[in-house]
């Protein structure tokens, strides 16, 4: 696989090489390709000792000068954005082309962060619109928070830590990272270059580690706001101890795609495919529930099995390669378990239902899936959709709508009633007529309801709802 990718802890700065190390595998093949420093609590403390001054430093900063460096960032990101890519696939799995687009995102989203560092507003409020406020003007403004716990999850280590990170640096708050144990390098590689971009070292600091180093992070009293995208059941411990500070959680999905009579069938058949095999199905949106008119439901399951059985399941590293492995073998027992779970249950699989090796699972399609099955009522997570038939609006909503979970929806119709009425009824985050629920615009408002999380994360909202306060300020004028 080529040269090993050593990366260390950097907090504050300084890098820090030590053992134990964490191994990071191709998942392809398991073999290793990198490894990192096992962090204590101990490290976590200092690097949150250090973003104490850090902070200060960042935030005594212009937002001139924190916007020209994530433009510098830009510019570096840019320059090694294939080393990035292929450094992606190596640690997650996702083809060579998908590593690309995310770098790609990422590239956005750092210019999208560059840009609304110097839109963080305030506004004026008319305090003598009230009694007790005549004879007093005033405003507000809106200022760091302080120091971030941002931690993130292996499927897109590079965007998903640019979604936290830059929009959290370009308000001026100091951030330390936890990137998921099995994907570090690309988030290390992201530190170095907001370091060489300018960033003041102090407010940056990358950690690795399981739950006791993120226990760490998450639960000191100094950090103000904790960022985690990652497994509701994770998500639920985290937001059981971190006590009084702002929190944002990005927890997955069991996504749905309704396909109504009038659609353009082989246009949602390809986009379902698409939407539900990429990264092998690993991805928080991803198609997993389909429900397809009656009418339509014989033509369209076809449909959906003719596409998948264009996919070409290899080597990410192959530029031809549409679907690549799982993140470990535990998954792909997991889903192979939770198919033949469904199986016994009623469900049929028209095709795929299988492994392929150790860590490659056969891209699947089933029909009739069971509502209590795990298949339809937990995140895959998996390269596997279903596809089940309904006969009315309301019934495709009664499905939608029953789950646990609640972020984003796709609704293929040509009614513009219809589409009104998933848009205002269904129980989810963001809503996609004509499209897949896969689709994110890096400039979105993105999150979900229920246990599909709290907060949104895209840098303009995520920087003035989480990563700045507001601050009122009151002028007396009276004599």
């Amino acid at each position: 696989m080529g040269k090993l990718i050593k990366k260390p802890l950097y907090i504050g700065g300084e890098a820090v090489w030590k053992e134990p190390t964490i191994e990071v595998v191709y998942p392809y093949n398991r073999q290793k390709v990198g490894e990192v420093p096992l962090a204590t609590p101990e490290d976590v403390k200092r690097a949150i000792d250090l973003a104490v001054e850090g902070q200060k430093e960042i935030a005594s900063l212009s937002t001139y000068k924190r916007s020209q460096i994530l433009y510098r960032a830009y510019e570096l990101l840019k320059e090694r954005a294939e080393e990035f890519a292929e450094v992606i696939t190596l640690e997650v799995g996702k083809t060579i082309r998908e590593a690309r687009t995310e770098v790609m995102r990422a590239q956005q989203t750092l210019l999208l962060s560059a840009e609304e560092a110097k839109r963080i507003y305030g506004e004026t409020i008319p305090y003598d619109a009230v009694p007790n406020g005549i004879g007093k003007v005033g405003f507000y403004i809106r200022v760091p928070v302080g120091i971030v716990a941002a931690i993130t999850p292996f499927n897109f280590p590079l965007n998903l830590t640019m979604h936290k990170v830059a929009p959290a640096l370009a308000a001026g708050n100091a951030v330390v990272v936890k990137p998921s144990e099995r994907t570090p390098l690309s988030v290390a590689m992201l530190v170095e270059i907001l370091y060489e971009a300018g960033i003041p070292k102090k407010a940056l600091s990358v950690v690795y580690g399981y739950a006791e180093v993120g226990k760490a992070l998450t639960t000191d009293e100094r950090v103000r706001v904790v960022s985690f995208t990652g497994s509701r059941k994770v998500g639920d411990i985290i937001a059981r101890q971190v006590g009084i500070k702002k929190l944002v959680l990005e927890l997955g999905s069991n996504s749905a795609l309704i396909v109504d009579k009038d659609a353009d069938l082989k246009k949602a058949a390809k986009k379902a495919v698409q939407g539900g095999f990429a990264l092998a199905g690993q991805v928080c949106i991803s198609v997993q529930r389909v429900f397809a008119h009656e009418e339509i439901f014989e033509e369209f399951v076809n449909l959906v099995v003719e596409e998948v059985k264009k996919l070409k399941v290899g080597d990410p590293m192959d530029e031809t390669t549409d679907v690549g492995p799982m993140i470990s073998p535990q998954d792909v027992e997991r889903i192979k378990t939770w198919i033949e779970e469904a199986v016994k249950d009623g469900a049929k699989v028209v095709y795929g239902g299988k492994p392929l090796s150790e860590t490659v699972f056969e891209p699947t399609v089933m029909t009739h899936v069971p509502r209590r099955s795990r298949v339809c009522a937990e995140e895959a997570f998996a390269p596997i959709i279903f596809v089940n038939p309904y006969k009315t609006t309301e019934e495709a909503l009664d499905w939608v709508n029953d789950s646990d979970y609640g972020l984003q929806i796709g609704v293929f119709t040509n009614n513009l009633k219809t589409a009104w009425e998933f848009i205002q009824k269904a129980q989810v985050g963001g809503v996609i007529i004509n499209d897949i629920p896969t689709f994110r615009a890096d400039n979105m408002p993105y999150g979900g309801v229920k246990y599909s999380g709290i907060g949104r994360e895209g840098p303009k909202f995520a920087l003035l709802e989480d990563y700045t306060e507001i601050k009122a300020v009151a002028i007396d004028l009276t004599p």
